[in-house]
């Protein structure tokens, strides 16, 4: 049983221009079968209380629809904006292991036999900066290792990256490989800033 409730009701409005308005009725007595109460209240309204026209209503919608039209596209810049920055960050991280495995074998801290012998000092792939290389006259078998993890593609979503040996060109597209000199995205894609990110 529920007692001492209340409901709006839709009833024709009195202020012209405003053909309804929103009532508030009160309800008492219990339900029954025959209907929601046995007992009703005539309408309330609060005072100042209006309806709405249908124009009002035709004009607040499309606010909405505009404001969510502006909104989209926004969020999209935010998201390319924000993978473009994990591109770098990534592509800077395989640079840093590649240039220090260089400088690792230029000081001699590398085995010979972990080296290529026409790679030129640098890596003969991704995986080795990850599994590491045996150090230089360590009889203890101690892996130098210059990566923890071969970076995500955020554009490719994909660990296979572009590689250039340090006997490619600098815009090859092929690699040739005897060694990793240069790594790139696959994602053949234009950034915000107009440039291509194969090229970065």
């Amino acid at each position: 049983m529920v007692l001492g409730s209340w409901s709006f009701v839709l009833r024709p409005s009195r202020v012209p221009g405003r053909p309804w308005s929103l009532a508030l009725c009160a309800h008492q007595g219990p339900r029954t079968k025959d209907g929601p109460w046995t007992k009703a209240q005539g309408p309330r309204t609060f005072p100042g209380q209006q309806g709405f026209t249908f124009i009002e209503i035709l004009v607040v919608s499309t606010i909405i629809l505009i404001l969510a039209s502006a909104i989209m596209p926004l969020a999209r810049v935010t998201a390319t904006r924000q993978r473009e920055m994990e591109l770098r960050r990534d592509l800077r991280e395989i640079r840093t292991a590649i240039d220090k495995f260089k400088d690792a074998a230029t000081a001699m801290q590398i085995s010979p036999l972990d080296l290529k012998p026409d790679g030129e000092g640098y890596p003969a792939d991704l995986d080795i900066l990850v599994e590491g290389v045996t150090a230089n006259n360590d009889q203890t078998g101690r892996k130098l290792k210059f990566l923890r993890r071969v970076p995500v593609d955020p554009m490719t979503h994909s660990t296979e990256w572009g590689m250039r040996s340090y006997q490619d060109e600098a815009d090859a597209t092929r690699w040739g490989g005897q060694n990793v000199y240069d790594v790139y995205t696959k994602f053949d894609g234009t950034a915000l800033d107009g440039s291509k990110y194969k090229d970065w």
